[in-house]
C-alpha cells in the first residue's frame, strides 16, 4: 500500500469530497500548499538522481484541461481522467518524455465533472469507447482513491458507451464484485519477467498479472493483452517466445475465448537516458544505437528494418499459439 512521504496540494481541493477524503486519509503525512499541480518549482529544481524519491510524493489538484483526443485503436477517444503519472519507475515511461523527472503521481479530485463529460459524450453515441487510463495506471490509483470502483459503478448505470484502460498491476479484487454492466474493457500489459524485474520497476510480476486478468475475465469483464512495450534486449526472441508460451499455458479458457492483442514497440528518449543514468546507475541501458534511430525531437525508435523483423516474429508466433485471437494493431 502506497503511503507518500510528502503531499503537495492545491488549496481548493477541500471543495471536493475526494479532496477532503485524501487529506483526512493522509493527515499524518507532511504537506505543502501549491498554486498549480503542473508547476511545482521545488520539484522541478531537484536533480535527476532524486527521481526515485520524487516518486514517493503525492500531488493532489484539480484537472483543468479536458480535451478529448481522437484515437483509432481500442478506444475512440483518449480522455483526461483522475490521475497522471505513477508510483512505478519503468525505465521507458513515456510520461517522462512529457514531464521529465516530474512524472510522479498526480491525483485530480474533480472526478464528478470528468465522468459527467464522458457520460454526456456517450449519450451522443452509445458505442463510443473512452480510454481513461492513457496517462496513469487506474488499478494502482484505485488503491489510493477508490476512484475506479466509483467510476465503474456510476458509469455502468447509464448503459451507454464503454470505458477502457491498461494496467501493469494485479490489485483487482475490489472491482471483481461490482456491477460493470459489461461496459468496461481492461487490458493487461505484459512482458517477459526479465524485463519486468529489470525495467518495469515497482510493478506486479508476470505471474500475478496473469492471475489478475483471469480473475477479471471470470468477473465478466472484456479483457485484452498488451504486449507493450516490446523491448529488444539481448535474446529478445527467446524471451518473448517463452512469454507467449507462458500466456498460452496460464491464461484461462475464458480469457482466451474473446481476448485480443495489442503490440507496441518501445520508444525511448534522450531524457530517459539522462534521468536513468543518474537515478538508476546500475540499471540496464535501453538505448541501442545499432537497432534504434532518431524519431522526432530527442526521441528514438527501432529502425524500420528491425520493426519489420519484430512484426513478423510476433505475427508468426501469435498465430501459432493464439490462432483465434486477433492482433488489433502493431505500433
Amino acid at each position: 500500500m502506497f503511503k507518500p512521504n510528502e503531499i503537495y496540494y492545491e488549496k481548493d481541493i477541500i471543495n471536493y469530497e475526494l479532496g477532503r477524503y485524501l487529506l483526512e486519509k493522509y493527515k499524518d503525512v507532511p504537506r505543502k500548499i501549491i498554486e498549480n499541480h503542473n508547476n511545482i518549482l521545488e520539484m522541478r529544481s531537484k536533480e535527476n538522481k532524486e527521481f526515485p524519491k520524487m516518486k514517493q510524493n503525492l500531488i493532489i489538484g484539480i484537472r483543468k484541461t479536458h480535451k478529448y483526443v481522437l484515437n483509432f485503436k481500442v478506444s475512440d477517444y483518449l480522455v483526461p481522467y483522475t490521475s497522471s503519472g505513477c508510483t512505478a519507475m519503468c525505465l521507458y515511461c513515456y510520461l517522462v518524455c512529457n514531464y521529465n523527472k516530474c512524472a510522479y503521481l498526480r491525483l485530480f479530485v474533480n472526478r464528478e465533472q470528468m465522468l459527467d463529460r464522458i457520460i454526456k459524450k456517450a449519450n451522443e453515441n452509445s458505442n463510443l469507447v473512452f480510454e481513461i487510463g492513457s496517462n496513469s495506471d487506474l488499478i494502482l490509483e484505485n488503491t489510493i482513491t477508490n476512484n475506479l470502483v466509483w467510476t465503474i459503478e456510476n458509469f455502468a448505470k447509464e448503459n451507454k458507451g464503454y470505458l477502457t484502460f491498461p494496467t501493469k498491476f494485479d490489485m483487482v479484487d475490489n472491482i471483481l464484485n461490482i456491477n460493470h454492466n459489461k461496459r468496461v474493457i481492461i487490458r493487461m500489459s505484459v512482458n517477459p519477467n526479465k524485463i519486468i524485474s529489470k525495467v518495469e520497476l515497482g510493478t506486479s510480476n508476470l505471474e500475478n498479472r496473469v492471475k489478475a486478468i483471469n480473475k477479471l475475465a471470470d468477473a465478466g469483464y472484456r479483457v485484452g493483452i498488451l504486449l507493450a512495450p516490446i523491448v529488444l534486449i539481448d535474446g529478445w526472441r527467446e524471451e518473448y517466445l517463452e512469454l507467449i508460451k507462458y500466456l498460452k499455458g496460464n491464461l484461462s479458457q475464458k480469457v482466451k475465448k474473446d481476448m485480443f492483442f495489442e503490440l507496441i514497440l518501445m520508444t525511448y528518449s534522450y531524457i530517459h537516458t539522462q534521468i536513468n543514468k543518474e537515478a538508476f546507475p546500475n540499471a540496464i541501458n535501453l538505448f541501442d544505437k545499432e537497432l534504434m534511430t532518431g524519431r522526432g525531437r530527442g526521441k528514438y525508435a527501432y529502425k524500420n528494418e528491425v520493426r519489420i523483423e519484430v512484426e513478423e516474429f510476433f505475427k508468426k508466433n501469435l498465430e501459432k499459439y493464439f490462432p483465434n485471437n486477433p492482433i488489433l494493431y502493431i505500433s
